[in-house]
């Protein structure tokens, strides 16, 4: 069963943050993160083997929760056209593939997007908020967001500021995922990136995800995949904890996002894995569960094809990008 997300001033949390004091009595008097355990429980989750049909299930559920992404300054509308029909058809040879459930672009790529992938049911994601560093005024980010969704965003994904989170700065990062919420509108999601490998530590990933789902965000997210350190089975698991705690004191039910550095099938079963046995059942579903990747397809189709056929397809199966 699924519960949609409501509005963060109608949960049973929402007096936490009346004031900064409240908001970070609350936040630093969340259980601190045994990072040992963490990392052991991660691990041993990874190691489960899956086999035959749940293993081909499971490569169309990923294939399902992937969101196409390219974020780069050399993007062009052809490019964003051939993602789009990539999205829309995964393997043109085989049209039992599922899509993709988004492809992600910047703000002036989304209208190019959408057309791209119009009547498939494929969303289109567009990162704003000044992605990926989020040093930019409020207003401006703003903007952006409006911008996006104006164009036909389906989804938003925002930086937080961390340079305000690490300075212990909450209620100004609360009160900007708010802002962008409501720039939103009620046709966008609103996905909340933390870029936690630039957070340090375990307590103030926790802290954060309690942050982003009190302020009202949709998703949470790792990271932009633009630094050194993004995605991993650690942090995603904590992330899982969370929003299935969140769940439990609320009856509010947030959507975990996982990207950058997620590029193989194996990979992408073991974060399945994690989402299962973590969250549970009700998050193995694209609305509540996601991969931010450019990659990673590519290595799920040839793993399909090879369960369907016994064989691996040549170097031209797949398309690079």
């Amino acid at each position: 069963m699924t519960m949609p997300t409501t509005a963060p001033t109608a949960h049973a949390l929402a007096d936490v943050t009346a004031s900064d004091s409240t908001l970070r009595r609350f936040l630093h008097g969340l259980p601190g993160v045994d990072a040992v355990g963490l990392e052991a429980r991660a691990a041993s989750l990874g190691t489960r083997s899956i086999k035959t049909t749940a293993k081909a299930y499971a490569i169309d559920l990923a294939i399902s929760m992937v969101d196409l992404t390219t974020l780069e300054g050399a993007d062009t509308p052809g490019k964003v056209r051939a993602l789009g029909a990539k999205a829309v058809h995964p393997d043109p040879t085989d049209r039992t593939t599922p899509t993709t459930a988004a492809v992600c672009v910047y703000p002036d790529m989304v209208a190019v997007a959408k057309e791209a992938v119009a009547g498939s049911g494929v969303k289109v994601a567009s990162v704003a908020t000044a992605f990926p560093a989020g040093r930019a005024a409020l207003d401006v980010k703003l903007a952006d967001v409006r911008d996006a969704v104006a164009a036909g965003a389906d989804e938003i994904d925002m930086v937080i500021d961390r340079g305000a989170f690490l300075s212990g700065k909450y209620l100004k990062v609360y009160d900007e995922i708010v802002a962008v919420k409501e720039a939103c509108g009620t046709s966008a999601r609103l996905k909340v990136i933390f870029e936690t490998g630039e957070l340090s530590t375990y307590d103030n990933i926790r802290r954060a995800s309690w942050l982003g789902m009190l302020a009202g965000a949709d998703f949470i997210k790792t990271s932009t995949g633009k630094v050194a350190v993004n995605a991993t089975p650690a942090n995603t698991l904590l992330m899982l904890e969370a929003v299935r705690d969140f769940r439990a004191q609320t009856g509010v039910q947030i959507g975990v996002k996982p990207a950058g550095g997620i590029r193989t099938s194996k990979d992408a079963i073991k974060f399945l894995v994690l989402v299962n046995e973590t969250a549970g059942a009700d998050w193995l579903d694209n609305h509540w569960f996601r991969f931010g990747a450019s990659s990673l397809l590519n290595d799920l189709l040839m793993q399909r094809q090879k369960l369907a056929t016994g064989r691996y397809s040549g170097p031209d199966y797949v398309t690079v990008d």
